[in-house]
């Protein structure tokens, strides 16, 4: 009989939490000879969600929750899920809803009878979301793309079901600096793509602000491209090159206001550049320091 292990990141979801238990549960059972463990990833949250989970422990005994000490974020919670997770096929899931749990039997069977490692939801619109939101989304997975050369396409995310194989596969990239939408391209693996619509949340309010979201997609870009630090050499040189044109034409027309924008201009671009070697050297230096990705507090499981 296989086991099916659900990893659900929580963080501020009490209003949701037991809406997701009881649809995910509805669809799991409609999966034939499986067994199955729902591991909610606590992540430092502030309301009431740790209650909610123990209340769900307590009454199922499928259910687990993890608690984080503070808030480690989305993709440490991931990995502790990936840790933690004792089945044969291993779905990451949001706990809003977002992931419409009536796809778990589509990528139990594309996993288990089609061949695949790996069965993955793959939004076709963004129905809900704000222009600007959708525009920049569509942006991002676009230069992502071109800068890293690896899959990554827009409306594809974290929702999916892996085979053992592909979850021990990523278990062995040990990095702090985690993009797992990057780390599933890396490892490769065959993945059946299933289509579904938008889907808005269920309750609660959403955790990604225009900051997070600039944060997370220059995070992704840092992760599994070194584009920019090229870039800035090649527009470093080009530099070079036009401000020593502006210069001997600023001493032929005698424009010396002329040289003063061009230092201006000339510091302001170093520290842009300057900027992004220190977000790779920042990488590299949380990466040597060895720090955990992420802390339990407590736990109702005891293997």
């Amino acid at each position: 009989m296989d086991k099916i292990s659900i990893i659900v990141p929580c963080f501020n979801e009490e209003d949701v939490v037991s809406m997701f238990y009881q649809e995910t549960t509805k669809q799991l059972h409609r999966i034939p000879d499986i067994d199955y463990e729902l591991l909610f990833i606590n992540d430092g949250s502030k309301d009431h969600t740790a209650s909610v989970l123990k209340e769900l422990a307590e009454k199922d005994s499928h259910c687990f929750y993890f608690t984080f000490s503070r808030n480690f974020g989305k993709e440490a919670a991931m990995f502790a899920g990936l840790e933690k997770a004792t089945g044969d096929y291993v779905v990451i899931m949001d706990a809003d809803l977002q992931h419409p749990p009536r796809l778990l039997p589509d990528m139990y069977h594309a996993c288990k009878y089609e061949g695949y490692d790996c069965a993955a939801g793959k939004r076709v619109d963004r129905t809900g979301e704000g222009r600007l939101r959708n525009f920049l989304s569509h942006s991002f997975y676009k230069v992502i793309q071109k800068l890293t050369k690896m899959d990554m396409d827009d409306g594809a995310g974290d929702f999916r079901m892996m085979s053992r194989q592909m979850v021990d596969a990523i278990l062995e990239l040990k990095e702090y600096n985690r993009y797992m939408k990057g780390l599933f391209s890396f490892v490769g693996f065959d993945t059946k793509w299933i289509e579904f619509h938008n889907v808005e949340r269920a309750a609660g309010q959403t955790k990604w602000s225009f900051t997070s979201l600039f944060s997370y997609a220059f995070k992704g870009i840092f992760s599994f491209s070194a584009t920019p630090i090229t870039f800035a050499g090649v527009i470093g040189t080009f530099l070079i090159f036009l401000s020593f044109i502006i210069s001997v034409i600023s001493v032929v027309m005698h424009y010396h206001t002329l040289v003063v924008d061009l230092i201006l201009f000339l510091s302001g671009v170093q520290l842009i550049f300057v900027s992004i070697l220190g977000q790779y050297c920042t990488s590299c230096y949380f990466e040597t320091k060895k720090r955990p990705i992420y802390i339990i507090k407590d736990t109702n499981r005891k293997y």
